[in-house]
């Protein structure tokens, strides 16, 4: 229910105020307790015996019969104008009526704003099969010695954990099985991101998927020569998105979203270090287990073309 701020009363306290008056007391002396005039009391105490309990709720204060409604065919002419992209004040003066008419009519038909003349067009894609294309990023998370505010909510103190630095989370999704493969590394320079792609070519070459392209942003380590002559040995097709358009590597920065949710802010670690030990379980958890929306409520691991059981026997 949506409260207005000055209300005096809830749907509960109405009921409460009912009750005292069903106890005995009268109409004013109930008034002087709850703070509200005795006509109010009278009132809900009628509508609780004509409707019983419903009748406590809030009603829209719109009245039942419009004097001189704004008539049908204006309504369809305004909506229509609007569809032409005209604006509120520019609609009234075509029809001959008011501006606030125009604007209340708009509004209820959900059309006082341009956009949604013109809703965002969401393009979704997926590869057809395992390993054509992963998106790896980085996130990056401060270190800590003790449980932060984030989960006690207490600042003192905080001072003395600063300093400590940072880790980074490297990260990469599979386009196809949202299978994920994540470490957390010292830096976000070439040396790193090298590493970390190794490793999940590796990681996913574990689970008979081969890489052929892996995306990334712009950032410094993956315009780096060594990164490119990286991919170009393992065979790798590099694509870098689109300047300023992180919804390009949105699965990366979904899956980022989903891992600080489910992994780095799901409980109150005691150091960074035993934050950084949970995430391999995490990972196992996310492909093996973890039913993913996108993919039909499945797990990652089961858009694989091997059994299932073929890869718990793989990895036991």
């Amino acid at each position: 229910m949506n409260v207005h701020k000055n209300a005096r009363l809830t749907a509960r306290g109405r009921e409460w105020m009912v009750g005292l008056v069903a106890s005995g007391q009268t109409p004013k002396a109930v008034s002087e307790a709850v703070g509200v005039c005795p006509r109010t009391v009278r009132k809900w105490v009628k509508r609780f015996r004509t409707e019983g309990v419903a009748g406590l709720q809030d009603r829209s204060s719109r009245p039942h019969r419009l004097y001189r409604p704004t008539p049908q065919a204006i309504v369809e002419r305004i909506a229509a104008l609007r569809r032409d992209r005209l604006t509120g004040k520019a609609i009234a003066a075509e029809l001959g009526v008011s501006p606030a008419t125009v604007s209340r009519v708009l509004k209820r038909l959900g059309l006082n704003k341009f956009r949604a003349l013109e809703p965002v067009e969401v393009r979704r894609y997926e590869r057809d099969n395992p390993g054509e294309l992963i998106h790896i990023d980085i996130k990056k998370l401060g270190k800590f010695n003790r449980v932060g505010h984030r989960i006690t909510g207490d600042r003192r103190g905080q001072s003395n954990a600063r300093g400590i630095g940072w880790e980074f989370v490297h990260v990469a999704i599979d386009d196809a099985s949202r299978i994920a493969f994540s470490k957390v590394m010292k830096n976000e320079r070439q040396g790193c991101a090298i590493a970390f792609l190794k490793a999940a070519v590796a990681y996913y070459a574990s689970l008979g998927v081969k890489v052929e392209r892996v995306m990334t942003d712009n950032g410094s380590c993956y315009k780096a020569f060594a990164f490119r002559r990286t991919c170009k040995r393992l065979g790798l097709k590099h694509i870098r998105t689109k300047p300023y358009t992180p919804k390009t590597n949105g699965k990366a920065e979904r899956f980022i979203q989903t891992a600080l949710r489910e992994w780095a802010y799901a409980r109150a670690y005691n150091t960074s270090r035993q934050r950084a030990a949970e995430l391999p379980n995490w990972i196992h958890r996310y492909n093996w287990h973890r039913p993913h929306g996108s993919i039909g409520s499945k797990s990652p691991i089961s858009r694989l073309p091997l059994a299932r059981n073929n890869l718990l026997r793989l990895h036991s």
